[in-house]
Parts: structure tokens; C-alpha cells; sequence
């Protein structure tokens, strides 16, 4: 996601709404980790990554807590299956919707309903994801790193690239991409050289991306808006410049 775009939709957003829909988001990775691979941080790496990205949104200690020890002792907890939804919105952007959901007939029906409100059209899988990359991507803070260097040594470990990015509050990063099969080579790699990582996760990176006038931008954005207030959305992404 281009730095103008995300400029323009943290006008259009209120901090506590940003605030709890991530909460929401790292609760949701949280169980999935934990029902997969148990609650264990040391034996389970995606429940690693799940802590680590729920530390990055600011979740306070007590309800990563909460959330590992639900998903662990609760018999009855929701069972979330992750899903994506591909489709098209104003003026041909076109948007991939990744979901958390334990009742798959709501979310595509929600995902549905909001594709049509704010004019565009939710599509057959495929139909826009050729469109994109999938990337393991790891986001560090630039401080203290030689870009180049860092480049030249994590090349062999699977990078794909480093590009340049801020976190919601217009923190700079850096984003360190790999094909997804590199995922766990790169992550060992960063953990060997005790590189903090303040994100991780895969992410649909665009080939190329289309540019809209401001006014054109904010019919998308309203449609990305209302897409990821459903607290069944974890993350949507666009090929908006």
C-alpha cells in the first residue's frame, strides 16, 4: 500500500476504530495459532508471529494473555478457517479481502453486500490475484540498519526485495519480502542476527499499481472502509497507487 494512499485513508479513520478492529484482527490470529499448534510461544511459530504482531498494534499484555488462554482452555472456541475474496472496485481497482471467519456464509455475504454498496463487484477466486505477489514479508525499523548491507547478506536466506514503508502512526520501515516458501529461512536468518522484527505475515503485493484522482481514491476507500470494519475482515489489499 503506497504512502499517498494510506496518507488520504487515515483522514477518513478514527484512532479507537483503528485501534480496536486490530485488536479484533491480532485476537483472531491469536486462536488460529494456538488451536494449530498449541499455546506454547517457544513451540508454536506462528503463535510467535501472532504475539509479535499483536505487540505491534499496541495490544496490552493482559489481553494477548486473555487471548492465548481462551483459544487453550476453551472447549467451545470459535473455530476460524482463514478465507480470501477477490473482486473489483471503483474504476477497476482491484482488491484482495483476507478473512477470519467461523461462519464463511456470513463473511462472503458481508463481503458481498459491502462490494455492492460502494459500487464495485465481488468476483470468482482468481479473477484479480494474478494481478499480485504473495510475500512473506518481515518489517523491521530502518535505525541502525546498512539497507545494502542487510540486502547483500539476507539474499541467500530468500529476500526478494526491501522497500520502504510506515506503520499506521507514519513510522518509517522497512519491509523485507520472500516468496513464501523462504519464509522460515528469512526468519531464521533475522532472529540469527537478533534483528528485531516488529510484524510479520504474507501479504498480497501488487505488480502494478493504478493511480486515481483524489476524488476516485476516496470512492475506493470508503468501499476498503466498510470491507474492513467487519470484524470477520483481517486485511484488505488494493493495487491503489
Amino acid at each position: 500500500m503506497g504512502r499517498t494512499f494510506e496518507n488520504r485513508k487515515q483522514t477518513m479513520l478514527k484512532r479507537g476504530d483503528r485501534d480496536a478492529k486490530a485488536f479484533t484482527r491480532a485476537g483472531r490470529q491469536i486462536a488460529m495459532a494456538v488451536r494449530a499448534g498449541g499455546p506454547e510461544p517457544e513451540a508454536n511459530p506462528a503463535l510467535r508471529r501472532a504475539i509479535q504482531n499483536a505487540r505491534a498494534v499496541n495490544m496490552p499484555k493482559d489481553r494477548i494473555q486473555n487471548a492465548i488462554d481462551k483459544a487453550a482452555g476453551a472447549s467451545d472456541t470459535d473455530d476460524y478457517q482463514q478465507i480470501s475474496y477477490e473482486g473489483y472496485g471503483p474504476h477497476g481497482i482491484a482488491l484482495i479481502v483476507e478473512a477470519a471467519t467461523d461462519n464463511p456464509t456470513r463473511t462472503v455475504a458481508n463481503v458481498r453486500f459491502a462490494f455492492k454498496k460502494e459500487n464495485g463487484n465481488l468476483g470468482a477466486s482468481g479473477s484479480v490475484s494474478f494481478m499480485f505477489d504473495y510475500f512473506g514479508v518481515f518489517r523491521i525499523s530502518p535505525e541502525g540498519v546498512e539497507r545494502d548491507e542487510l540486502e547483500l547478506e539476507l539474499i541467500d536466506h530468500g529476500l526478494e526485495e526491501i522497500v520502504e514503508t510506515e506503520d499506521d502512526d507514519g513510522k518509517p520501515l522497512l519491509a523485507l519480502r520472500c516468496v513464501r516458501e523462504n519464509f522460515g529461512s528469512l526468519q531464521s536468518a533475522l532472529e540469527d542476527r537478533k534483528i528485531a522484527v516488529a510484524s510479520s505475515g504474507f501479504e498480497w503485493v501488487p505488480k502494478t499499481t493504478t493511480e486515481l484522482s483524489d476524488a476516485e481514491a476516496d470512492e475506493v476507500i470508503k468501499l476498503i472502509d466498510r470491507l474492513e470494519q467487519d470484524d470477520d475482515v483481517q486485511a484488505v489489499f488494493h493495487n491503489l497507487a
